[in-house]
């Protein structure tokens, strides 16, 4: 092809230049178009009366009520603001169901008293019944009975609620979520904020945090999602409380499945403002991270009591720490009301006086506006009874924390009736797990001992202890004006954590007896073991069983000839006599027996080893983990076979040529364990295992769902 000439050129850059100017053109016209819609404003263009006949416009978007020739002003925009209405209110439509029946069983939800009225409402959960977990996105409203319930000494289970369940369903409401955090304000006609919680899958293998801030409007029902620039992390197990217009925010954590990361950042959302604002703390004088703890709202600012956190300690095994400490956030206002430039934010730890409880996790206060006193009941602690295995304890005492002043420990005990022609003669109190730090406190509860003094038999069906709810942990509760509502909560028994969904009532004022609302029977609870789990205990029990009954059932003088033999445990070398096996066969059998005998001594050791919570991180790259490849082993551990290549080679290994070196010790590593790995795998195909909880299992790491103790998600 030959050359363009000057020609040539002049015309395609004149052309070029055409176009150009023709497309701005045309942009700055639907520009002017777009921007004559918007403001509604008719035009009496031709262009602009045939776009609007032959087009519809762009809807809501572009603020056009669709196509047609505008003709009055007034008309269109009323038809723009009803269509955006309508659309509005389908949007954030709430339906209410009134339910026959209280809330399925759930834990880590939310209980919160309504501000205005005597209501409470109760948001998400999750219930995990051993092998499957499920979330939830429900909004309860329970209205009260107006008539006594039963008490929990009833001999029908049946127990008849008389208040009244609602469940409220919006398109625009929050997800599905537990381990959330809601705080309630009469501000607005009364509204509730929500913010954070976490979701998982079926099999817990996988979690999402949430950082999205709700606020659900009381007088009309409907969920408003709030947008900010700045907001706190994704988080679980965290606690808001409001104090005036400012909705305070502490800890939490975050849970990635293999680490948990405790949190002990502070913010404050602003209502007035709708805007964030973090907290910049003296790290000297505040809270350590944590989530779970108590977190009330005082006159001088927000009281924060207790949580849970762990502690990861390099060579040793986990801890889970259940603390016990007071603080106060001093919260004061400027001359001009403001609260961050001119106010001051200051943590003050607080001392503990009174009969406090002792170290526990799972436990939340509940505020008693009437008394302006905390109410706290139950909780968990964990004792280490060895080096391998932690012994669990649940609690349904019951405590309160005075808030002013200083603040002030009290025991809260039921009390007795007093009968009819009984002489009252003190009783010696059970002893309660508490820190007595000042002796002046025994005449303030000395009262509450000689109310419960009077001597009654042990079978009094009136004794009001035989109301109090079960042992249990991670218990919903509200006070609402006099009265304690405790619903559902987790009780722990062995290695099991049943989701209780019971609801209780004490009316603090009286402290007379709890009343039973619904009951929920520990024989009714559901636990799906793992096959490794049911398979460990329910074969104990089979085998000792059958074997017991085998025992009562042979004749006398035929134990031998029962007894059963299992393929594992037969050797051809036992009956040498009866198979007449010559030299060379009972030299191999002989030296087959040997090997397996070694195999075991090796998987026992390999198992005992894998096990040890002292293990260097050496030690466990350069281990191959039961249900892995080579290939796998190699990608998790090639960093570690890479120095040590370099170092074997004095430094003269580099690039390729380390990683060819790395690879053939990790194959060897790996090739010299491989029959280990095999046994490993065939005892736990047996037990049930599939390949992830092989791993899981080799690693030192709790399957999903956690367990009881440390590893156990509920510690929060």
């Amino acid at each position: 092809m030959g050359k363009k000439g000057k020609g040539d050129l002049s015309a395609t850059k004149a052309a070029a230049k055409a176009a150009k100017r023709a497309k701005q053109e045309s942009k700055a016209a639907r520009a002017e178009t777009k921007k004559a819609t918007k403001n509604t404003k008719p035009s009496t263009t031709p262009a602009n009366n045939k776009n609007q006949k032959g087009k519809k416009g762009k809807g809501k978007q572009n603020g056009g009520g669709g196509g047609g020739v505008v003709f009055d002003e007034g008309e269109d925009l009323d038809a723009l603001l009803k269509q955006f209405r309508e659309d509005w209110e389908n949007e954030h439509k709430t339906t209410e169901e009134k339910v026959g029946q209280a809330p399925s069983r759930r834990a880590n939800a939310t209980l919160t008293a309504c501000p205005l009225g005597t209501d409470l409402w109760l948001f998400g959960g999750e219930y995990f019944d051993g092998d499957r977990a499920m979330f939830y996105p429900d909004l309860y409203r329970y209205t009260p009975a107006t008539v006594a319930a039963s008490n929990a000494a009833s001999a029908d289970d049946a127990i008849v609620d008389h208040g009244t369940w609602r469940m409220y369903a919006s398109p625009t409401q929050p997800g599905p979520r537990s381990a959330h955090q809601i705080a309630a304000t009469a501000a607005n006609g009364g509204q509730l904020w929500l913010f954070g919680g976490e979701f998982a899958g079926m099999r817990m293998t996988s979690f999402h945090h949430y950082r999205d801030l709700w606020v659900f409007h009381i007088a009309t029902k409907q969920w408003e999602r709030i947008d900010t620039k700045v907001r706190p992390s994704a988080r679980s197990g965290h606690r808001m409380a409001f104090w005036k217009h400012f909705l305070v925010l502490f800890g939490g954590f975050q849970d990635t499945g293999a680490r948990t990361t405790y949190l002990g950042d502070l913010w404050i959302f602003d209502t007035s403002e709708y805007k964030w604002h973090e907290i910049k703390q003296n790290d000297l004088r505040k809270p350590t991270s944590r989530s779970g703890f108590s977190l009330i709202t005082s006159t001088d600012g927000i009281i924060l009591h207790g949580g849970y956190c762990k502690r990861y300690v390099k060579g040793q095994r986990t801890q889970g720490v259940a603390l016990e400490d007071t603080w106060l956030l001093k919260m004061t206002l400027g001359e001009d009301g403001d609260l961050f430039i001119n106010g001051s934010i200051e943590w003050q730890r607080r001392r503990k006086i009174g009969y406090a409880p002792g170290p526990r996790s799972g436990c939340t206060m509940a505020v008693w506006g009437n008394r302006n006193m905390g109410v706290l009941f139950g909780g968990v602690v964990d004792t280490e009874t060895d080096e391998e295995s932690l012994e669990s304890q649940c609690f349904n005492d019951l405590f309160g924390y005075q808030i002013a002043g200083n603040g002030r420990w009290i025991s809260l005990n039921l009390r007795k009736p007093k009968k009819k022609g009984g002489r009252r003669r003190r009783k010696p109190a059970a002893p309660v797990v508490q820190h007595n730090q000042n002796s002046d406190d025994d005449e303030e509860n000395a009262q509450n001992e000689d109310e419960q003094s009077e001597e009654e038999p042990e079978d009094d069906p009136d004794d009001p202890q035989k109301s109090v709810p079960i042992v249990r942990y991670n218990t919903m509760l509200a006070v609402q004006r006099n009265t304690l509502y405790a619903y559902g909560g987790i009780h722990e028994t062995a290695e099991r954590e049943y989701t209780m969904d019971d609801f209780h009532t004490l009316d603090l004022s009286k402290m007379d007896r709890f009343q039973c609302l619904k009951a929920c029977p520990i024989d009714s609870l559901e636990w799906n073991e793992s096959a490794s789990e049911s398979g460990s205990s329910d074969s104990d029990d089979d085998d000792s069983s059958s074997s017991s009954s085998e025992e009562e059932e042979l004749p006398e003088g035929e134990e031998y000839e029962a007894e059963v033999v299992r393929e594992e445990d037969y050797d051809p070398l036992l009956q040498n006599e009866e198979l007449s096996l010559d030299d060379e066969t009972l030299a191999l059998l002989k030296r087959q027996r040997e090997e397996r005998e070694e195999l075991r001594k090796r998987t026992e050791t390999f198992l005992g080893v894998s096990k040890q919570s002292n293990r260097t991180e050496e030690d466990v790259l350069s281990t191959p983990l039961p249900g892995e490849s080579l290939r796998d082993f190699y990608s998790r551990s090639k960093s570690y076979w890479a120095s040590i290549a370099h170092e074997q080679s004095q430094g003269q290994s580099r690039g390729k040529e380390m990683r060819r070196d790395g690879f053939e010790l990790a194959e060897k590593k790996y090739l010299e364990v491989k029959p280990v790995l095999q046994e490993i795998e065939r005892i736990q195909r047996e037990a049930g295992l599939d390949e992830e909880e092989m791993k899981a299992a080799a690693s030192g790491k709790s399957g999903p769902g956690g367990g009881t103790g440390v590893d156990s998600r509920n510690r929060r």
